[in-house]
């Protein structure tokens, strides 16, 4: 029976040159169909393998009309808006953080036409595209000085290339992280061609450790933020100020990358505890590292400060121009700063920190408002349950947030299932699975995104 199946396949040229797929050529394109045909036939004989045992009419309407819509799905762009509703507030593989408003109009005015980027229109001369964000930076932090680069990688790679190449860069063996993507302190350390030194233990190092491996060929004590993981219990770490001090005794750098940095007190609740890069500057760093596109709300960047001579060596570093931040990024993240000046509250005006800051009881009553709506669809039922939402993206490691959560389950849909189902939604929605369970967390929800995420459980009963 199979290999009847087998013998029945049209062959692609003949299909292509019948009158359905002359007539999807003439709409589409010859490889553009042909690619998806060829696509269907593997298809096909993959089912055949399987017992399949009756093919499809591949000269009907009925199958040109679904050899059309794979095609116009295929057309579809792959980079999309998505609606987070997994509650991890700062999601890499959804993007980080969400702008505020003022970012994404300063985006918009600055793409619109030519800028100012690189040019001081009092002189008409060239200027430099760090003098925008600079003074807002030392202002909000006091730093001395500052510079912008396009992550926090880069930051750290140009930092250290640039004050400690062929130097011995001393960090403990608790901080030799590796966050997503494969970043590895010690391959960057290595990259930036520096030579590290560990000390102490993974779970305690003393400033006495760092005190001890000081040698003549030493240049920077480096503190690296843990990210995406604590050590609880029988541990112990050298304190910032510890690690300037004897930095500064001996003439040597204390840099610390921060990692998620924040400019703010994180105060959402007594569990959140994450030191603000004003501690770090007040306790005599000589150089810091964050991202702009974490606790920062803002878009990816990576941001250096410290002492001015430090950050003028850096801005003299070649690699500089192949890290360096682009115009959109820059009008984002200079809108976002703003925000942190007062009399603004970054608490209710950059999305990331009205997120972490949101009252479990609002979030109770949008979750019920939502899960009212969702009721009126025929076949869904759920609950509204306590739960946690988490940072996300190497931000407050192991915090959980108190939240309220929607189970949702769907009349013959298992979680798993529902949750696909809604990926594929438009716009996509992205869900929590967990023992059986599709969890929607309302605390990632943006405002606007509400009546998207009912329209998304409606498309499953059409």
């Amino acid at each position: 029976m199979s290999e009847e199946l087998f013998k029945r396949l049209p062959a692609i040229d003949k299909w292509l040159n019948s009158e359905i797929g002359t007539t999807l050529i003439a709409e589409f394109s010859r490889n553009e169909v042909s690619e998806v045909m060829r696509q269907h036939l593997i298809e096909v004989r993959d089912g055949i393998d399987n017992g399949l045992d009756e093919l499809p009419d591949f000269y009907s309407p009925q199958y040109a009309a679904l050899i059309r819509v794979d095609i116009l799905r295929r057309r579809l762009p792959s980079f999309c808006k998505v609606i987070n509703a997994t509650g991890i507030i700062i999601h890499t593989n959804l993007g980080r953080a969400p702008l505020a408003e003022e970012a994404i109009e300063a985006i918009s005015r600055v793409a619109r036409g030519y800028s100012n980027l690189e040019m001081d229109l009092s002189s008409g001369q060239r200027g430099s595209r760090y003098r925008h964000v600079e003074s807002l930076l030392c202002q909000l932090t006091g730093s001395e000085a500052a510079l912008v680069v396009n992550n926090c990688a880069a930051a750290v790679i140009l930092s250290l290339s640039t004050l400690a190449a062929h130097r011995e860069v001393i960090v403990s063996r608790g901080e030799l992280v590796e966050i997503g993507g494969s970043f590895r302190i010690p391959d960057i350390i290595k990259k930036s061609e520096c030579r590290m030194v560990e000390v102490g233990t993974t779970n305690k190092t003393r400033i006495s450790d760092y005190a001890s491996a000081l040698s003549s060929d030493s240049r920077v004590l480096l503190s690296v933020h843990p990210s995406n993981y604590k050590i609880i219990g029988f541990s112990e770490k050298a304190t910032s100020r510890e690690l300037a001090d004897l930095s500064h005794q001996n003439e040597l750098i204390f840099m610390q990358d921060l990692g998620s940095g924040t400019l703010v007190d994180m105060c959402a609740s007594d569990s959140i505890a994450e030191q603000s890069v004003k501690k770090s500057i007040a306790d005599g760093a000589d150089i810091v590292t964050f991202s702009g596109d974490k606790l920062l709300g803002g878009p990816q960047s990576g941001i250096i400060l410290g002492r001015s001579t430090l950050i003028d060596a850096i801005k003299n570093n070649p690699l500089l121009r192949g890290f360096r931040i682009d115009k959109l990024s820059l009008a984002a993240l200079v809108a976002t700063l703003r925000l942190y000046i007062p009399p603004n509250n970054p608490a209710e005006r950059v999305p990331v920190l009205r997120m972490i800051n949101e009252d479990v009881r609002i979030i109770d009553r949008r979750a019920r408002n939502l899960l009212r709506q969702l009721k009126k669809i025929p076949g869904l039922s759920g609950s509204v349950v306590s739960d946690v939402s988490y940072g996300g993206g190497g931000v407050l490691p192991m915090t959980e947030i108190p939240t309220k959560v929607l189970h949702i389950e769907f009349a013959n849909l298992g979680a798993g299932q529902l949750a696909r189902i809604l990926r594929e939604s438009d716009p996509p929605l992205v869900a929590r699975v967990n023992k059986g369970k599709l969890i929607i967390d309302p605390r990632t929800i943006l405002s606007e995104d509400t009546n998207d995420v009912v329209r998304a459980f409606r498309q499953i009963v059409r």
